[in-house]
């Protein structure tokens, strides 16, 4: 297994609020680990968000010893990441208000285990067919769902940057999960909206399946989300099986 993982500031945005983390390494009681945070909030405070996010789950998966599932790890970090970015957020005005996204995915025996807040997106790449296994948890999401619009409209829904979920905006937060075989999948894909809102999933899928090598298509992918307006922060981790 090898993964390839990048994060770029985009065309228009001053600060790059996104964090990644990717290590085809064990890290505490997990054998790899690959995370996308996309922060949010005023001056420096979506970029603090994203980054406490990542140190506190890092930090929590290579302290906790106990015996439990992948799930159940992911779990906890993630708990533990959103109860520091709302002390943090309550005890310091200029970081008040702020949150983050977080899609996170570990490979353990056979399995490939997820769990996201946020509509930053996991997909695999299964013959040659890219799926999204993530919901996102946003506003134009559930307009979706009830049948007011259609996924071609969401993609330039005015509010399509409105999420329902985020670590930050309260002491409880519910996390989605899931699971899935890993010799059905190919390659597997974190990423947060800045490439999803400019790369359509038809392009996404034919970058990664013509590259020559997963390090090429990372770099083709943030390229190609500038290409078409880079309004947002990019970042990619592309995981080959």
């Amino acid at each position: 297994m090898k993964s390839s993982a990048l994060t770029d500031i985009g065309s228009k945005r001053k600060i790059n609020q996104d964090s990644i983390f990717s290590t085809d390494d064990a890290i505490g009681k997990l054998p790899n680990l690959y995370i996308v945070a996309d922060g949010m909030g005023g001056h420096k405070a979506g970029d603090y968000a994203s980054r406490e996010c990542i140190e506190a789950m890092t930090s929590y998966i290579k302290e906790y010893n106990d015996i439990c599932t992948p799930i159940s790890v992911l779990e906890y970090a993630i708990y533990t990441a959103n109860i520091n970015i709302c002390n943090d957020s309550r005890s310091n005005q200029e970081l008040e208000g702020m949150g983050t996204t977080v899609v996170a995915a570990t490979v353990v025996d056979g399995m490939i285990y997820v769990a996201n807040v946020g509509d930053s997106r996991l997909y695999i790449v299964q013959d040659n067919n890219l799926i999204q296994l993530t919901q996102d948890h946003s506003l134009v999401e559930e307009m979706v769902k009830r049948g007011e619009i259609t996924e071609s409209d969401a993609r330039i829904h005015p509010n399509k940057n409105i999420i329902t979920r985020a670590l930050g905006s309260g002491d409880n937060v519910v996390v989605d999960f899931f699971e899935i075989e890993a010799d059905k999948v190919d390659r597997v894909l974190l990423c947060s909206d800045g490439l999803t809102n400019m790369v359509d999933d038809t392009e996404i899928m034919d970058v990664i399946l013509h590259s020559d090598n997963i390090e090429k298509a990372t770099r083709i992918l943030v390229d190609k989300a500038n290409k078409y307006g880079g309004k947002d922060n990019i970042s990619v981790i592309l995981v080959e099986m």
